[in-house]
């Protein structure tokens, strides 16, 4: 199989000539190594998944280091957090950049070892799956923002793919862009490595059937606001145990917890976070969606459909250096009211699927599955508008519409290759 060019490859280099070491994480199956190696094929190229390694770089760090002197690339480097001591140890005691690449996919682990020992000195990069622009070869690469400024650049280079639920249900995973690789046995196979290394390193789990049952649920409720309890219910087990599996899912890059925007203003607000898969040929895997026909026109289209559209949105900011975190969210509240045959006042709900948020302005998405957008898809973006200090700029419906179009001033439909 052919290598296919990451956006991630031009910010590498640069990041090498910046900072002294280099943090490149991601879920499993990203395609670290590979690009790590592609960017950098002098550097000395070390992964901890060799036993001896892991335990000579865990137990003798300094000596470790030694042996492998700076530039190298040391891959699986959350496997031994005591090297990071000397990590730094060796960034203070040269002046030159670029001395170390590290890789490793479980984020949250590196993220604590990193801000305890390499703060200042380290560029951090996240890797996720192959986004839609790197699948057809397209160099475009600056984040998404349903803007006209944004969507002049895009139309140079945007193509329509042959077809976007074939593209949704294969996933990202890099892999699985050769046509002889087979689905199912990819997904049969990541799903059990990922229980035997990944949910037994992270925690004390003993029955894996269990767990896996626990992710059918929560690819089941992609899209939707995190229960807790309802998955509990689901599976036989307490809350504590899956509030703690969702976090596990959470580190190792499976699923994103998509956070509500907060204002004190929006009193009626839902705290609660929205689930979203990562890779959504993961989650049509692990819901039994097993050709894009079937996923097309069943049930979870539309909130696979939106899955889709989330993470792509997400990879353009990492894909640019960005910490998406920083700039999305949603919004959903009992804002609206309406009055019943009795005469009663009865409150409704009223939902903004992403917000993106930049230089205080905030741009509400709606996320259709359908080919024609209407303005009255966004009968929430209003509310945006109560916020003190933000202003509220141009809204979108993202989806499958043949080409942009205005749907009234300041509202824009965007159609998803466009992302």
């Amino acid at each position: 199989m052919d290598y296919i060019p990451r956006a991630l490859e031009n910010r590498l280099r640069k990041y090498e000539k910046t900072y002294k070491a280099i943090l490149l994480t991601g879920p499993r199956q990203t395609g670290k190594s590979t690009l790590l190696k592609k960017v950098f094929p002098s550097r000395k190229y070390i992964s901890l998944d060799d036993p001896f390694l892991e335990q000579q770089a865990r137990e003798a760090g300094s000596m470790f280091l030694t042996l492998n002197p700076p530039p190298v690339t040391i891959d699986e480097v959350q496997r031994a957090g005591e090297l990071f001591r000397y990590l730094k140890i060796k960034c203070d005691e040269s002046e030159e950049k670029g001395l170390f690449c590290l890789s490793g996919s479980q984020p949250f682990h590196l993220m604590q070892n990193v801000s305890e020992s390499l703060s200042g000195r380290i560029g951090i990069l996240e890797l996720s799956g192959l986004s839609m622009r790197e699948s057809m070869g397209d160099p475009f690469n600056e984040h998404f923002l349903p803007t006209p400024e944004y969507v002049a650049k895009r139309r140079e280079s945007a193509r329509n793919p042959a077809n976007i639920w074939e593209m949704i249900h294969r996933g990202g995973y890099p892999e699985l862009q050769d046509a002889h690789k087979e689905w199912s046995a990819f997904y049969s196979d990541y799903v059990k490595t990922y229980m035997e290394r990944d949910v037994r390193e992270l925690a004390a789990v003993q029955d894996l059937n269990i767990f896996r049952h626990f992710m059918i649920a929560a690819a089941a409720r992609t899209g939707e606001i995190l229960n807790y309890t309802s998955i509990a219910s689901e599976i036989g087990k307490d809350v504590t145990t899956v509030k703690n599996w969702i976090s596990i899912l959470e580190t190792s890059g499976i699923i994103y917890l998509l956070e509500p925007y907060t204002s004190n203003v929006l009193k009626r607000a839902i705290k609660s976070p929205k689930l979203y898969f990562r890779d959504t040929g993961l989650a049509c895997y692990l819901t039994r969606w097993l050709t894009p026909e079937t996923l097309a026109y069943g049930a979870m289209s539309g909130p696979m459909f939106e899955t889709f559209v989330i993470s792509e949105i997400l990879k353009s900011f990492a894909n640019e250096g960005l910490d998406y975190r920083h700039f999305v969210s949603y919004y959903r509240g009992r804002d609206r009211k309406k009055v019943t045959e009795s005469h009663e006042i009865q409150e409704t709900e009223i939902e903004i699927d992403m917000i993106i948020e930049e230089n205080g302005i905030l741009y509400p998405i709606e996320i259709k599955k359908s080919t024609q957008a209407k303005a009255m898809m966004t009968s929430a973006f209003p509310i945006l508008d109560q916020i003190p200090g933000k202003k509220r700029g141009v809204g979108s419906v993202v989806c499958n519409c043949p080409d942009v179009g205005v749907l009234r001033e300041n509202l824009l439909q965007i159609p998803v290759w466009y992302i």
